[in-house]
């Protein structure tokens, strides 16, 4: 059933991708782009991402399956490692949304802590419909499960947003 509120999802790319890549299960972004619209009826959904020109396939393929990517500029650190932290720029946009009244509720997809102030403040304004971990219970922030808000986590929906692609079978017709 469609939703008659618009709700739109702050995702946060990066603790998305760590989260589900600590999952035994391979995730599948298209089933939880749609699972975000039946869920919780999400019309528009954000995904924050660090902007890396080896991605680009991936990139196209989230903006087919339905997610507006906002980039980040990436920097490296000693060891080479890419940080894109997003997390201002999630804050700022979802803060000016609110303000512009551009929503009725809001999914926040992240398990930091740091988002906290803004989960409050959207609670105040009744424009928080849920927090969705990608992590386990254990592993989403105290500063989260403290705000109150709806939690739900990415890896107690296994049997949805488990990608269903079969592995191809080799020349001995194997899977």
């Amino acid at each position: 059933m469609k939703s008659l509120k618009k709700n739109v999802a702050y995702i946060d790319g990066a603790n998305l991708h760590n989260g589900i890549k600590s999952l035994s299960w391979k995730f599948d972004y298209a089933r939880f782009r749609v699972w975000l619209h039946e869920k919780y009826g999400v019309e528009q959904a954000y995904l924050f991402l660090g902007m890396m020109p080896k991605y680009k396939e991936l990139c196209r393929s989230l903006q087919e399956q339905g997610y507006t990517l906002i980039f980040k500029e990436v920097i490296y650190n000693n060891d080479g490692k890419a940080k894109g932290n997003c997390d201002a720029d999630i804050v700022v946009l979802a803060m000016q949304d609110a303000y512009e009244n551009k929503f009725d509720g809001t999914v926040l997809v992240s398990s930091d802590g740091d988002y906290a102030p803004l989960v409050k403040f959207l609670i105040s304004k009744q424009k928080v419909t849920a927090v969705v971990s990608p992590y386990e219970t254990k592993k989403c922030s105290i500063l989260l499960k403290r705000t109150e808000v709806k939690i739900s986590y990415i890896a107690d929906q296994r049997t949805i947003l488990e990608s269903r692609k079969e592995k191809a079978p080799n020349a001995d017709g194997i899977a």
